[in-house]
């Protein structure tokens, strides 16, 4: 949508969606091709394959109105039937070619190879950004859906379980969590600043199952002393982001979650969805994988 500035300028006002949050954005001039790239690797496969289809059909449209501009260009073609102009068009910008109808002048050659070299980078342009969208290395990762505040190990922790939903092997596997807060500094003014929480493990050798982050909420740590109403005051949010190496592909993959401080479950600990069957082999219940179970509140 768009709106004045100040100075009377004409200015678009979007909304950004990060994690949970969303944001409003104002004065960013972005032209609809300025970043071609990005946005037809960022959009759904439904609206990028649509956006796909009317290009062609508007560029078949365009070259079967050039093609009227001549004096009977194509054999075969009806006198004045745009349809088979349009047509033919398709045949051409494809290079199907099925022979009824062909250029028989000068100016309708010299548009067809015009339209086989448009057609020839276009479906050029389009071949690479399928590979890409393809090809574009990404972690299949569940994560719980809410974190937990508990008892670990005699200490209160924040907690919270994410599991390979692949069951490949991800290797120098890292996790970091961090905590958004909005702080009110002695000059004055409010500001949202990101704070990362050390974690009893974050890095994992080999992760191919499940794995549960701890944050010890000691003395030490950020969130110490703060419980459900501060954090409700101090807008908090939390992002879990993870990389490793994904050994199928030799490629570097990634993952994030962000979660608001009404996520948050407090005196709780995860279901236990480790087993075993009756001849002793391990088992897991991701049936249970998001289920949590309350205990007395840790202080």
């Amino acid at each position: 949508m768009d709106d004045k500035a100040a100075d009377g300028r004409k200015t678009r006002t979007k909304i950004v969606k990060i994690g949970d949050r969303r944001f409003l954005t104002r004065g960013l001039d972005t032209p609809i091709l300025g970043d071609f790239y990005h946005r037809a690797m960022t959009v759904s496969w439904p609206v990028f394959f649509s956006a796909f289809a009317l290009a062609f059909l508007a560029m078949n449209a365009i070259f079967a109105l050039i093609y009227r501009l001549g004096a009977a260009p194509i054999a075969n073609a009806r006198p004045g039937s745009l349809s088979d102009l349009f047509f033919f068009s398709i045949e051409t910008l494809a290079t199907v070619g099925y022979g009824d109808m062909h250029p028989q002048t000068l100016y309708g050659h010299s548009v067809a190879t015009a339209e086989i070299f448009t057609g020839m980078s276009g479906i050029a342009v389009v071949t690479g950004l399928v590979f890409s969208r393809f090809s574009r290395p990404r972690a299949r990762l569940i994560f719980a859906r809410h974190p937990i505040v508990g008892p670990h190990n005699g200490r209160t922790c924040l907690m919270l379980r994410m599991a390979n939903a692949r069951h490949n092997l991800i290797s120098e596997a890292t996790a970091k969590l961090w905590v958004l807060l909005e702080e009110e500094f002695v000059e004055g003014g409010r500001f949202r600043r990101f704070h990362e929480l050390t974690l009893e493990r974050s890095q994992n050798p080999v992760f191919a199952l499940s794995w549960t982050l701890f944050h010890a909420i000691d003395e030490n740590s950020l969130l110490h002393g703060l419980g459900p109403a501060e954090l409700e005051q101090a807008d908090a949010s939390f992002i879990v982001t993870f990389s490793g190496l994904d050994e199928n592909s030799g490629q570097r993959v990634n993952a994030r979650q962000g979660y608001g401080y009404q996520d948050l479950r407090w005196g709780h600990t995860y279901a236990d969805v480790l087993d075993a069957t009756d001849d002793g082999v391990p088992k897991i219940d991701y049936t249970k994988f998001h289920d949590t179970i309350p205990t007395e509140r840790a202080e």
